[in-house]
C-alpha cells in the first residue's frame, strides 16, 4: 500500500524543519497530528429519525470510515430532547486515513468554500489543537448535491502533540493548511 502524500511530506520535510527551528534534541519531540475528529450535530433529528442515518452516511462518505451516531447525555425539555436519543454523528480518524482526509480537506474541500480567503488562525485551544467549523457538507466532492435534503455543517478537530499554539500553528502551516495572515 502506498504511503499517503502528507505522511511522506511530514517525515521527509516537516520533521527536520521543525526540529531545526525549535531546537528539539530528539525526533520524538517534534509535534505530530494524533487524530482528526469530525462531529456533526443534527438537531432536527429530534423530529425526524431518518436524518441521523443520512448524517451518518454522509460522514462515512466524507471520512472513508464508518461514522457512529452520538447520543444525548441528558434531557432538555425546551428542545424536546430525551436522554439516550440520537442527536448527531461523529467519526475519529487516525493513521493513514487521517492523512488522506487532511489532504482532501486542504486541497479539494476548503478551496470550494464560497469567498474563501483562508481559515482563521484563532481556532487553537491553547494546547496546540485546532478546530474549524464547516458550514456546508457539500464542499466535499464525495457528497452529491442531488441527494442532500438539508445542508448542514460540521466541526473538524485536529489533535496534535504540540505543547503550544505556536508549535501547532507551525505544524499545520507546514502541512499546507491555508491560514489567513495573522
Amino acid at each position: 500500500m502506498a504511503i499517503p502524500r502528507l505522511k511522506e511530506k511530514y517525515l521527509n520535510e516537516i520533521v527536520p524543519m521543525l526540529k531545526e527551528k525549535y531546537q528539539y534534541k530528539s525526533v520524538m519531540e517534534v509535534p505530530r497530528i494524533e487524530k482528526i475528529s469530525i462531529n456533526k450535530g443534527i438537531g432536527r433529528a429530534v423530529a425526524d429519525k431518518k436524518l441521523i442515518d443520512q448524517g451518518v452516511e454522509e460522514l462515512t462518505a466524507i471520512a472513508g470510515q464508518r461514522a457512529v451516531p452520538t447520543i444525548a447525555k441528558r434531557s432538555v425539555s425546551n428542545f424536546k430532547l430525551r436522554e439516550g436519543m440520537p442527536i448527531g454523528a461523529r467519526v475519529t480518524l487516525r493513521g493513514d486515513r487521517m492523512y488522506e482526509f487532511l489532504d482532501r480537506l486542504m486541497t479539494v474541500a476548503l478551496p470550494r468554500v464560497r469567498d474563501f480567503r483562508g481559515i482563521n488562525p484563532k481556532g487553537f485551544d491553547g494546547r496546540g489543537n485546532y478546530t474549524l467549523g464547516v458550514r456546508e457538507q457539500i464542499i466535499f466532492p464525495e457528497i452529491s448535491i442531488d441527494q442532500v435534503n438539508i445542508i448542514s455543517g460540521m466541526n473538524i478537530s485536529i489533535v496534535t502533540t504540540a505543547k503550544t499554539d505556536e508549535e501547532g500553528y507551525e505544524l499545520l502551516k507546514a502541512f499546507g493548511m491555508p491560514f489567513k495572515d495573522k
